[in-house]
C-alpha cells in the first residue's frame, strides 16, 4: 500500500489548456454567453479534471463512512448510540435517505464501517479502527498512527473506485454525536469560537445547546490541536468517520476524480484535506448549504459556494446524491447543446 505522502504527490493541478478550450466551446453553444451560469463553471472544472473531450460522469458512487464517537457519553445527542449500527444495516438494505436519493441519481451507495460500536456488519466494508473513538472531551479521538492508517486506507478505497471506472465520487457519513467533533474541527480550522459553529445536529434541543458548546470548548482545551497540522486535528478532536471522509477526498484527487461534498460533516473533513494537500480544493464540488450553524464559517474558509440551498441536515451523503443531478446537467449542457456555428447564428461582439 502506498504511503500518504505518495498519494498526495499524485494529485495533479487542473488542466488549464482543457479548461480554456472548454470555455471556448461553451461560449460557442446555442445560448447567450454565460447564460447557464454556474453550470458552465462546473463544466469547465470537470474539463480541467478529465480533459475537455471527456466531460461525463456516467458511473457514480457515494461512499458513506460510519463510526461511533466516545463524546456521546457527554450527552450531546438525543438518539441512542445503537442507531449508528441500525442505520448502517439499513444502508446495506438500501432503505435510508441517501440510498433512495442516490438510486434516482444513478449512483451506488457503499457503506464503510470505520469504527461502529457493534460486531462487523455483513455487506459493509470493514475498515474498523475500534468500537468507537475516544471521548474528545477527555482525551484524543485516536492516535496519530490510527489517523494516518485510516487516511491511507480510505484514500486507497477512493483510488480503487477510479480503477473500477467510477467517474464521480460522493462522500457521506454516519455516526451518532458526530456533529460535535465536526464542530470542534471547524472551530479549530477556521479559528472561530465554538459558540459560532456548534449547531443542533440531529434535533439536539436548542435549550441544551450551551452544553454542547461547552463540550466542544473542553475538547479543544484538553487536546490542544494544531490547526497547521490537519492530521493532528483529526487525531485529537475528530473521529473515524471524519478521518475516513478526509482520506476519500485525498485519494479521489490523487486518482483524478471529482468529489461531491455533502453537508457540515464533509466541510469539516474538507478543511482538513485541504490543509494536508491544498490542491485537493480543485477537485471538490460543494452540494448544498447545510442548515448547521457553522456551515457558513467552514464554507468561507474553503472558498466554496454550494449549488443548492434546501435546509437539509440529514447527512449520510444525501446532499451529494441530490447534487449529482446538477453535475449531470452540466455534462449534458456541455456535450449536447448545439453550436452557434452549425446553426449559422452570429452574435454581435
Amino acid at each position: 500500500m502506498q504511503t500518504l505522502e505518495q498519494i498526495i504527490a499524485q494529485i495533479k493541478p487542473l488542466n488549464q489548456d482543457a479548461m480554456r478550450k472548454a470555455q471556448i466551446k461553451l461560449d460557442g453553444l446555442l445560448k447567450p454567453t454565460g447564460s447557464l451560469g454556474r453550470l458552465e463553471q462546473l463544466a469547465v472544472q470537470l474539463a480541467g479534471i478529465f480533459g475537455e473531450d471527456a466531460v461525463h460522469v456516467d458511473k457514480k458512487k457515494i461512499i458513506v463512512m460510519a463510526a461511533d464517537h466516545g463524546v456521546f457519553e457527554e450527552g450531546v445527542a438525543v438518539s441512542p448510540r445503537a442507531v449508528t449500527a441500525i442505520q448502517a444495516q439499513n444502508m446495506v438494505h438500501g432503505v435510508t435517505g441517501v440510498c433512495v436519493l442516490a438510486k434516482h441519481a444513478g449512483a451506488e451507495v457503499v457503506i464503510v464501517d470505520a469504527g461502529i460500536d457493534c460486531d462487523p456488519i455483513p455487506g459493509a466494508i470493514d475498515m474498523r479502527m475500534g468500537r468507537g473513538c475516544g471521548n474528545i472531551a477527555q482525551t484524543a479521538a485516536m492516535s496519530r498512527e490510527q489517523a494516518e492508517t485510516l487516511l491511507v486506507k480510505s484514500a486507497a478505497l477512493a483510488m480503487q473506485q477510479a480503477e473500477n471506472g467510477v467517474r464521480l465520487l460522493g462522500v457521506g457519513e454516519l455516526g451518532i454525536a458526530n456533529t460535535t467533533p465536526a464542530a470542534a474541527i471547524v472551530s479549530v480550522m477556521t479559528d472561530n469560537d465554538p459558540e459560532r459553529v456548534v449547531g443542533i445536529g440531529a434535533n439536539f434541543p436548542s435549550d441544551q445547546l450551551q452544553h454542547k458548546v461547552s463540550v466542544v470548548r473542553r475538547a479543544i482545551a484538553c487536546n490542544q490541536p494544531n490547526a497547521d497540522d490537519g492530521i493532528d486535528v483529526l487525531a485529537k478532536v475528530g473521529g473515524f468517520d471524519l478521518a475516513g471522509m478526509t482520506g476519500l477526498m485525498l485519494g479521489a484527487a490523487a486518482a483524478g476524480l471529482p468529489v461531491v461534498l455533502d453537508g457540515f460533516l464533509s466541510y469539516a473533513s474538507a478543511l482538513v484535506a485541504c490543509q494536508i494537500a491544498p490542491q485537493v480544493h480543485d477537485y471538490l464540488i460543494p452540494s448544498h448549504f447545510s442548515a448547521e450553524k457553522g456551515a457558513r464559517s467552514a464554507l468561507e474558509q474553503l472558498k466554496l459556494e454550494p449549488y443548492l440551498q434546501l435546509e437539509m441536515r440529514l447527512g449520510e451523503g444525501s446532499g451529494a446524491a441530490v447534487a449529482m443531478h446538477i453535475v449531470d446537467a452540466a455534462c449534458a449542457a456541455y456535450n449536447e447543446i448545439g453550436s452557434l456555428a452549425d446553426s449559422n447564428i452570429v452574435l454581435p461582439v
